[in-house]
């Protein structure tokens, strides 16, 4: 009879036994079950998050923040169980010592149960590193800040998606690269939450961003401000309120200009780049609109000051006052979430042929709907449907009979700029947020292009609209609208049929033979 063998197989039995025990208590059963659940989730979600080729954002912050937080907290309560149980038990026992769990490296037993642990522990710490990379990736995703909390950036996310920049993540504007830059985001990011989850952030959300990244970190990456220079052609069309929508054109020549001499003397609207002259001003109001002093340097170093005339500020005051270096963002301050006024995305829809300009008054009736005052987008919705329909009955009871896809397709595009321009949910419109591109809606360039802006020596910042601009032409005759059809080249020298010859047969680069 083997007893030393007994005995072992009778120690072993003890030990699983007192293994079993310890895990056997509520708090490190329900860390197990969580623990379980968890990992199977995750497991899950992340299948969806591959397989799925627009996964929602739920996905991504279940399955790669919310999941693995709940599979640690469940693993933590397991020893944590296990330790107060010992706990309560040497209580009951009048001071008696915890027994600890003995391992014996001769046992088999032992080893595998070992093997087993360091295994799931590799296995689980690689799991927490591609975790915690998918996690970073998901927060810098397009749809963690524009899709997750929905109600609060809608107006933001729609404004993204019909803008420019639309294929611009938006951490490379409002982040950029670098972990100083992230760390703030992130830090910015806990306070937003919690202005979330209480209910209280600000409708609409304010601009300017005053701790947004300079724009020489972000803008400048993609855009080369030393290749700005010259000037661009620019055709405006309008339609006028009138019965028959009468368009109008107008060409200009925007005097882009730059600010590297490289290029030309600077001049034009990139005359303000902090390449030849370097601009900062204040401003004595949030959204940066009110400018009482500008300070100009050129590439020499001389310095003017310029003070609005009205100005009640001070010299003091000035001294004290924070100063702002000018930069892209001062005049491309709706870059990416921009709102359209109401009757130039009309005339956009109607130049692109989405609104029928032959419905009479189609312009001015689709502007005044828009410009109506509505409670809740759903009633803006039902609003602009009757209204359009209402006046084609009763106005024009032909038309309406006559070109009626023609009024339910005007009635879902105007509904369409509404939804894309106008947010009641959280008090935004085209009229919120100020535009300083240009001056037509806003003061813009006029905030300091005044007249009103004077140095001690007597000089002003001028309001001329040639600086910038020049009007080649305007238009009210549709026959003779500017149309992407153009006209035929016409030769300097008479080389008979141009279709019979091709430019790189004469024009070699050089002396001709």
């Amino acid at each position: 009879m083997d007893l030393k063998g007994s005995k072992s197989q009778t120690d072993q039995g003890t030990r699983l036994g007192i293994v079993s025990r310890l895990g056997r208590n509520p708090i490190s059963l329900v860390g197990t079950a969580l623990a379980l659940v968890s990992l199977t989730n995750v497991l899950f979600l992340f299948l969806i998050d591959v397989l799925e080729a627009k996964p929602s954002p739920y996905i991504g912050i279940l399955a790669f923040m919310v999941g693995p937080a709940c599979l640690i907290l469940g693993l933590l309560l397991i020893p944590a169980g296990i330790w107060l149980d010992q706990r309560r038990r040497q209580r009951q026992r009048g001071g008696e010592s915890l027994r600890y769990l003995h391992i014996d490296f001769n046992e088999p037993s032992h080893r595998t149960a070992i093997m087993f642990f360091f295994s799931f522990t590799i296995v689980f710490i690689v799991m927490s590193v591609v975790g915690s990379y998918q996690a970073y990736e998901f927060t810098d995703s397009v749809q963690f800040c524009g899709q997750l909390c929905h109600s609060v950036m809608n107006p933001e996310f729609t404004a993204y998606q019909l803008s420019p920049h639309a294929r611009v993540s938006c951490v490379d504007c409002h982040v950029g690269s670098g972990a100083s830059w992230y760390v703030r985001s992130k830090l910015s990011g806990v306070r937003q939450v919690a202005a979330v989850t209480f209910n209280t952030f600000p409708r609409p959300i304010p601009t300017p961003v005053h701790n947004l990244r300079p724009a020489q970190e972000t803008c400048e990456q993609c855009h080369w401000p030393r290749r700005f220079y010259g000037a661009q052609l620019k055709v405006f069309t309008h339609y006028a309120n009138d019965e028959k929508n009468t368009p109008r054109q107008i060409r200009m020549l925007l005097k882009t200009g730059g600010g590297d001499p490289s290029t030309g003397a600077p001049s034009g609207i990139h005359w303000h780049m902090n390449i030849s002259n370097e601009i900062t001003y204040i401003a004595t109001d949030e959204k940066r609109q009110v400018i009482p002093y500008v300070r100009a340097k050129d590439m020499q170093g001389r310095i003017t000051e310029y003070m609005a005339k009205d100005s009640p500020l001070s010299k003091d005051q000035i001294e004290k006052l924070p100063r702002r270096r000018m930069d892209c963002i001062d005049c491309h301050n709706r870059p990416t979430h921009i709102y359209v006024p109401p009757d130039r995305a009309v005339d956009e829809s109607l130049l692109t042929g989405r609104l029928d300009a032959s419905l009479p008054f189609l312009k001015q009736q689709a502007v005044t709907v828009l410009t109506n005052t509505y409670a809740t987008t759903e009633a803006a919705m039902e609003g602009i449907a009757t209204d359009l329909h209402e006046f084609y009955l009763t106005k024009y009871p032909a038309v309406d009979k006559n070109k009626q896809n023609s009024i339910r397709n005007a009635i879902a595009e105007v509904q369409r700029i509404y939804r894309s321009t106008t947010f009641p949910e959280m008090k935004l419109d085209w009229k919120t947020h100020p535009n300083n591109v240009g001056h037509f809606y806003f003061s813009g360039c006029f905030r300091c292009h005044d007249d009103q802006h004077l140095s001690s020596d007597g000089r002003m910042i001028p309001k001329d609209c040639g600086i910038c601009h020049s009007i080649l032409g305007q238009q009210e005759e549709v026959a003779t609208l500017i149309s992407s059809d153009g006209v035929p080249f016409k030769h300097p020298v008479d080389i008979g049929d141009l279709s019979q010859v091709s430019c790189s047969d004469c024009h070699t680069g050089g002396v001709g033979p």
